[in-house]
């Protein structure tokens, strides 16, 4: 699986790609509906709701309830797609979330976008730094983190049709564009962009394109870095984990989310449990969300490819116990 080297912004939001897949799937099956809050032009599914009106509800700003809304649906046959901020879509109906859909088994599909920084203007009220930990408390969860609109177009289908419960969290912008049109995805199984033999980088969302702009970084002072897009951050892919481990002998992972309780972690119990090995995680530390520009996020969280190199240098360091 290559990257694209010469990586440019992508001309196709993000937020533009799920109501394009969407649009797709209700065009092939009959059962896909939308649930929204209010938010049809901020996520981009205006369109949707004018191809399907009969298959788009608006609950208006009652996130708790739209979730009992797709439950209700799922439970009757449908495939419910709920879509709003990430922030809304998770920490706000956490509850209904965990028993409406989880506990019952009504499998719903969750769209949360200005996933962490991406919500730059929107500041700290509407910056879910927190969701992926949420929702991997919740049992039989699938988690994806896209790093751009193609990872978008081939992962909503699987999690349409292939998982139960899901949560995919995106920008709602254009983002850099690291796969090329055709790019293969499966879910659950990550995606290796580049080789490397003296550390592992494993990021996912917004931050692949930060690893590999580190890889290349690191390259230039002789240092050999694998990076992975682990854009299924539940069920992980732990089989990559430990081949990163003998590959490499050390690793840092990187998200777009707190430290604790997201990708960092899920990596940590796979290396604590199956291949000891130095990790050191690139996220955001006990910090509240902020307005600013995506770059000056990145800084302020320290959260940019100078950061991932200045934590493959330790992990590297913690490994030869130099």
């Amino acid at each position: 699986m290559m990257y694209l080297k010469d990586r440019v912004t992508d001309p196709v939001a993000m937020r533009d790609a799920y109501c394009d897949t969407l649009i797709y799937l209700a065009e092939e099956h009959p059962g896909i509906v939308a649930i929204e809050v209010d938010v049809a032009a901020s996520m981009g599914t205006t369109r949707f709701a004018k191809k399907f009106p009969d298959r788009s509800v608006n609950c208006g700003i009652q996130e708790a309830n739209a979730v009992g809304v797709a439950a209700g649906l799922a439970l009757e046959g449908y495939t419910p797609f709920f879509h709003a901020f990430g922030i809304f879509a998770t920490r706000r109906c956490f509850d209904q979330i965990f028993l409406s859909a989880g506990y019952q088994k009504a499998p719903i599909k969750i769209v949360g976008g200005d996933a962490g920084v991406t919500a730059t203007a929107n500041g700290g009220t509407h910056m879910p730094f927190e969701d992926v930990a949420l929702m991997r408390a919740i049992p039989d969860m699938t988690i994806v983190d896209p790093a751009d609109s193609q990872a978008v177009r081939a992962l909503l289908p699987q999690l349409a049709y292939d998982c139960g419960n899901a949560y995919l969290r995106c920008s709602r912008k254009n983002m850099p564009m690291i796969y090329a049109p055709g790019a293969t995805f499966k879910l659950g199984k990550a995606n290796v962009l580049r080789e490397g033999t003296d550390v592992t980088l494993i990021a996912a969302g917004c931050e692949v394109n930060e690893a590999l702009t580190a890889a290349e970084m690191l390259e230039a002072e002789g240092i050999s870095a694998r990076v992975v897009d682990m854009f299924t951050i539940k069920p992980l892919d732990e089989e990559c984990v430990i081949e990163s481990v003998q590959k490499t002998g050390a690793i840092v992972t990187a998200e777009n989310h707190n430290a604790i309780g997201g990708l960092g972690e899920a990596v940590c119990n796979v290396v604590a449990r199956r291949c000891p090995a130095p990790v050191e995680i690139i996220g955001v530390h006990e910090s509240f969300g902020e307005v600013g520009t995506i770059d000056d996020l990145l800084k302020r969280f320290h959260l940019t490819a100078a950061d991932i190199c200045d934590a493959a240098k330790r992990a590297i360091a913690r490994k030869t116990g130099a």
